[in-house]
């Protein structure tokens, strides 16, 4: 059986990846949407090893829950995204500093 220590380091590297990831590169929009994306796996790995080793079920639960609103808000990333890309020809987090009304 794998102890709990190998799923916690597992996901510390993962996060730890997922943040170096959005302060290294903040030019493409898609890359955070990943980055964020990673993070919400790594907390995902946590509830899913701490679950399993309390034998405990609200973990998985809750799981369930992260992964719903991950998927909407990859969605909705994504439909803004696009809808940025038709605007101005460019998806660099550098073009969007400015509003419009």
């Amino acid at each position: 059986m794998i102890p709990l220590s190998h799923y916690l380091i597992l996901a510390a590297i993962l996060f730890s990846i997922a943040v170096a990831g959005i302060f290294l590169n903040r030019k493409n929009v898609v890359l955070l949407l990943v980055c964020i994306e990673l993070m919400l796996l790594a907390v995902n790995t946590n509830f899913i090893a701490f679950s399993h080793y309390l034998d405990d079920m609200a973990g998985q639960v809750f799981v369930f829950f992260v992964l719903t609103v991950a998927a909407a808000e990859a969605a909705i990333g994504l439909a803004i995204l696009i809808t940025v890309f038709r605007n101005r020809r460019s998806i660099n987090v550098d073009d969007l500093d400015e509003l419009k009304g």
